[in-house]
């Protein structure tokens, strides 16, 4: 093989460069899809203020909702750090180190949007129904996160090493 082709054994003859910008538009995809669901979660968050029976929340469920409102405000934020961060950089020929940062950016506004998705349903299912429903919501939702974001693509990530063999 050629110095200038990756040596990842993935079955593609990429340059270092190719598969940098290869990585980086398939983080763009992910970041717009995650983008969509926390701009769409962040309105209806935002809207709730502006309701009428938002003034009769209790002391604890309005600090929830603005840990929510700091949360989907946090997971934007980093989510877009990456573009930020290829403006800053354009054209300094640094797409790999790009990659890394916005795959490591990624992970974490993936984190953030965990928190919010479960913050969110436990919110909503305090003030419909109450706090016991609230916290068997939360905990049942952050088990599927946590089984369907980390259990079972390390699952796939071992499967994959062991059939590389």
């Amino acid at each position: 093989m050629s110095s200038n082709i990756d040596d990842f054994a993935d079955g593609r003859p990429e340059t270092p460069a190719q598969r940098a910008d290869r990585n980086w538009n398939e983080i763009l995809q992910e970041l717009r899809v995650l983008q969509t669901g926390t701009q769409i979660l962040t309105g209806f968050l935002l809207a709730l203020a502006f309701q009428a029976s938002f003034a009769e929340l209790e002391a604890a469920q309005r600090v929830l909702y603005l840990v929510l409102i700091c949360l989907a405000a946090l997971s934007a934020v980093v989510a877009l750090a990456p573009v930020a961060l290829h403006r800053a950089v354009f054209h300094l020929q640094v797409k790999p180190v790009l990659v890394r940062v916005a795959h490591d950016a990624l992970r974490g506004a993936l984190a953030l949007v965990s928190l919010l998705l479960v913050g969110v349903v436990a919110f909503v299912f305090d003030v419909v129904v109450g706090l016991g429903a609230a916290v068997v919501s939360g905990v049942v939702l952050g088990v599927v996160i946590l089984v369907l974001w980390i259990v079972v693509p390390m699952f796939v990530r071992h499967r994959g090493r062991e059939s590389a063999r």
